[in-house]
């Protein structure tokens, strides 16, 4: 499966832990990455400081839904349900 075009859900609902450039210390569920454009693509995309865990991700029906609400929809419970107790 392809990423859908404009789409940056995953760019925006999913926490990051590891240091991007902009952000040392990672993004917080809900930010939009520093490095993603205006078009909602990733700025550092195929580059080395790209995070691990972008790089790995690979687009799934269930992850993705049939729309970017439906895609924001699941990371955004995805990350309620795997976020460390308070």
């Amino acid at each position: 499966m392809l990423c859908r075009s404009g789409c940056a859900a995953c760019c925006i609902a999913a926490s990051i832990s590891s240091p991007i450039p902009g952000l040392p210390e990672g993004k917080p569920a809900g930010m939009p990455c520093p490095q993603l454009l205006p078009d909602l693509r990733c700025a550092i995309f195929g580059r080395p400081e790209r995070p691990a865990v972008c790089s790995e991700l690979r687009p799934e029906p269930e992850m993705c839904g049939g729309s970017r609400d439906a895609a924001l929809a699941y990371l955004e419970r995805l990350e309620r349900a795997t976020a460390p107790a308070r």
